[in-house]
């Protein structure tokens, strides 16, 4: 590869939107949050719901992680994804060049990196995800400005509506064969689902662990159907909000924030509790009509909440600023996070799997992500990307961009 012309390069740190680096430095620290229980353990028993295996201050804490974390950051990291994807757009077609070829080899790239993520680090992977749901987004280029937020909210409530109709269906078949028995059966699918992870993961070899991550992968694949519609609503949404300005003139803006934050935040925690208040838990391998519903109601509460919680960040991004560098690499952090985590807990690392206590699971990530904020400042005093940002931006420029500061 040859080094970057001019032409069509990647952001200097001078010329990026502030706000989008801190939005997604607070992301990587709810991902991190919502992560933590599914690297310190066997992956099928986290995204369940309030596990009642926990007692005292661990359920507590699970809870809260429950209601107020998981759904809402990676949500709000795939909504800066649709804003990334509207921001280069208008750059590409500013400096006259063709975006598609080089949309498209930034979606191979994430694959790339995705599919390593997921098979050689941590089976929890998005950006696979990501990378797929790239392909559709394309589609919606040259869609209307003013269409974005319907399209973007449509869509993500199709997810819901997967879930209801999943549950029906389940239903259906539950009723034809026999309820207790195809219950019995799913949870006992789950249960050896959770003992496979448990012993691939927390006392397997790295070649068993990347076997078990590689069927993990398949799985969560086949569960795109309903996490699609969601990641890419969510990147519908954020391309309105890069196209409209509301990110790089937040001022302009006033009311639709301030609705997000007193009007959004507070009616989505409140279907969030009636979720957790519903169904509070999802046992492995089961599902019902019941259960459906009261997901569907909480990815629903998912939205709301992340749009308030934006909004919140956005109203008070100039005391956040420290959180910016983290956001320049948020690439490199996020799979750091899971290098860092597989290597602390899993059986071909130090081996300390499932033995942190959930209470301590929150003061731990605290812990890694106030060091990833750390090296963020020292590397991008030196560099002006993040190594994986280095690697993904060659991948999609097909040069190589300079890495060090001029100065440096």
């Amino acid at each position: 590869m040859k080094p970057a012309t001019p032409s069509l390069q990647p952001l200097a740190g001078g010329d990026r939107i502030e706000v989008i680096d801190i939005l997604r430095g607070v992301a990587l620290l709810g991902i991190l949050l919502m992560n933590m229980e599914a690297l310190s353990g066997p992956l099928d028993l986290a995204f369940t719901g309030i596990d009642p295996h926990w007692t005292g201050l661990d359920y507590g804490v699970d809870a809260a992680v429950y209601v107020l974390v998981q759904g809402k950051f990676f949500t709000l990291f795939s909504l800066l994804f649709g804003a990334g994807f509207a921001i280069m757009a208008q750059r590409a077609e500013a400096a006259r060049r063709d975006f598609t070829p080089f949309y498209l080899r930034r979606s191979a790239g994430l694959l790339l990196i995705g599919l390593c993520h997921a098979l050689l680090v941590w089976s929890g992977d998005i950006l696979v995800i990501y990378a797929l749901v790239s392909l559709p987004l394309l589609a919606t280029r040259e869609a209307p400005q003013r269409w974005l937020p319907a399209m973007g909210v449509l869509t993500y409530l199709c997810a819901a509506a997967m879930m209801l109709l999943l549950g029906a269906v389940v239903g259906l078949a539950a009723q034809a064969q026999g309820e207790g028995g195809s219950m019995a059966s799913a949870i006992a699918q789950g249960q050896h689902t959770v003992e496979l992870q448990r012993q691939a993961y927390g006392h397997g070899t790295f070649v068993q662990a990347v076997a078990q991550r590689a069927s993990d992968l398949g799985t969560a694949l086949s569960g795109a159907l309903i996490i699609g519609p969601e990641v890419l609503g969510m990147f519908l949404l954020g391309s309105w909000f890069a196209r409209s300005g509301a990110l790089a003139e937040p001022k302009r803006f006033e009311r639709l924030y301030r609705r997000l934050r007193l009007g959004a935040l507070p009616v989505g925690l409140g279907l969030m509790l009636l979720s957790a208040l519903w169904v509070p838990y999802l046992a492995p391998g089961t599902f019902t009509p019941t259960t459906g519903a009261a997901y569907a109601l909480s990815s629903l509460a998912s939205l709301l909440m992340c749009l308030g919680y934006l909004a919140w960040i956005v109203h008070w991004h100039r005391h956040l600023r420290v959180l910016a560098p983290m956001g320049r690499m948020a690439l490199t952090q996020y799979i750091l996070q899971s290098l860092v985590c597989t290597w602390l807990f899993y059986g071909y690392g130090l081996g300390a799997f499932e033995t942190l206590p959930r209470a301590w699971q929150v003061p731990f990530a605290l812990a890694l992500f106030a060091l990833q904020v750390l090296l963020s400042h020292l590397w991008l005093k030196h560099f002006r990307f993040g190594p994986l940002e280095w690697v993904w931006r060659a991948m999609t420029y097909g040069r190589w961009p300079a890495l060090h500061h001029p100065h440096a």
